[in-house]
């Protein structure tokens, strides 16, 4: 598009200032020699900016995860810096070709001063690959888009008294007619909508068999169509549903919690041992978690204007987020004392801040957390250590601050710090 651009932003141009004659007041050599220097510069510009990409991809899929990648890709800023480098480039290479017994003015300026942005550009575009590659404001990124899908697939909190969902055998019991895939592929999103126009249309039940970001494979049930749905093409049904090579995190708040643990992992394993990073990465779980333990998850279920059930379709529940959240890291850092403590923290501050309901697996997951620490810590004090939680892992103060310390380091301290820590 830039380029397209480019091109009509010169024609209009040099059209105009024939039509009024306005010419470069410098000689055509000059000018030429100007426009080639701008053109050469800004190539290279080009050239610099995708070797950077490439490098902060390969850097970012070594030592944070694969799955980051497409984020990369996606950074507006990285996109609005290599369009800009190329409009130049076309436009310069543009006037250069349009210069002959004259030069235009006002494209040449255009063109020159159109360079020193591209500089500006270039040095800000460098300053936000560096910082965009630190494991902080990878998982930040990561967990602000997660928490943006989170809120708008989930939009309502969850009340007390909300019921359980609904099973299909008590909305119908008519025998379903099922759709196939045609493609391999992972499913990234459906068209809610558009499912239950359809079913509407031709007054049916349609239910989407497989959940989003699980893999589907050719000749697998994609659709379940109870009731009627004759006059619906397959084609119209498959053509609701996207399906891609990988996970997106469109529709799938569960892929956030993938990436964010895929790090967490990948920083907790022997070869790069580093588990601050995992700490890191269970700040924001932490707070991600709470957001998703606040809200109604949703029964799966896509109603018309008149309220009637036309649409079914798999969700996460709230067990599923949580060992996603928690099952992994527990087992990889099992050695780790700051994750240890880390994440009983983050399990604590959960169960006292989630309503009741959400209490159970979290309560099961801290007691898996207990007889990890007992199995793979020797010493005692190394035991009780790590099972006081601490939202830095190490460092900070404890849930238990008092029966973390030993009568006798209590009686060396200073009269100061017996006072109250919270």
């Amino acid at each position: 598009m830039s380029i397209v651009f480019a091109l009509a932003t010169v024609s209009f141009l040099t059209r105009y200032e024939q039509s009024v004659g306005s010419y470069a007041t410098v000689s055509i050599e000059s000018v030429r020699v100007i426009m080639s220097t701008v053109a050469g510069a800004t190539f290279t510009l080009v050239v610099l900016v995708s070797s950077a990409v490439l490098v902060a991809i390969q850097l970012a899929s070594a030592q944070l995860t694969p799955r980051i990648i497409s984020m990369v890709y996606r950074t507006p800023y990285q996109k609005l810096a290599f369009a800009v480098f190329v409009y130049t480039f076309t436009f310069s290479v543009s006037v250069l070709a349009r210069i002959d017994e004259s030069a235009p003015r006002i494209a040449s300026y255009l063109a020159a001063y159109g360079f020193l942005l591209d500089i500006a550009l270039f040095i800000l575009f460098i300053d936000n690959v560096g910082k965009m590659l630190r494991p902080s404001s990878a998982v930040r990124a990561v967990a602000r888009t997660g928490r943006e899908v989170i809120r708008a697939a989930y939009p309502q909190l969850l009340k007390e008294d909300t019921g359980l969902p609904v099973a299909i055998k008590t909305i119908t019991n008519k025998v379903p007619r099922t759709v196939l895939n045609t493609i391999d592929g992972v499913v990234l999103a459906f068209d809610m909508k558009g499912l239950v126009t359809l079913a509407q249309r031709s007054e049916c039940l349609i239910e989407l068999v497989p959940e989003v970001g699980q893999f589907v494979a050719e000749g697998d049930p994609l659709f379940r169509i109870y009731g009627g749905g004759d006059d619906s093409p397959d084609s119209s049904l498959r053509n609701s549903v996207a399906v891609g090579e990988e996970r997106t995190p469109e529709q799938d708040p569960l892929f956030a919690f993938r990436i964010i643990v895929d790090i967490a992992n990948k920083a907790l394993s022997p070869a790069i041992n580093d588990p601050t990073t995992a700490v890191i990465a269970i700040d924001q779980i932490h707070h991600l978690l709470r957001d998703v333990g606040k809200r109604y998850l949703g029964d799966g279920r896509g109603t018309d204007r008149t309220g009637k059930i036309r649409l079914v379709y798999r969700t996460p529940n709230w067990e599923d987020f949580v060992q996603v959240a928690t099952t992994e890291i527990r087992h990889y850092g099992r050695d780790s004392m700051q994750v240890q403590r880390r994440l009983r923290a983050m399990l604590t501050d959960l169960i006292e801040t989630l309503p009741a309901r959400r209490a159970g697996i979290l309560e099961q997951e801290l007691r898996l957390l207990a007889t990890s620490s007992k199995r793979n810590f020797q010493d005692a004090d190394d035991v009780h250590l790590a099972e006081a939680g601490d939202l830095q892992g190490i460092g900070g103060s404890s849930d238990d601050v008092e029966g973390s310390q030993s009568a006798e380091n209590k009686q060396d301290q200073p009269s100061w710090h017996k006072l109250p820590v919270r």
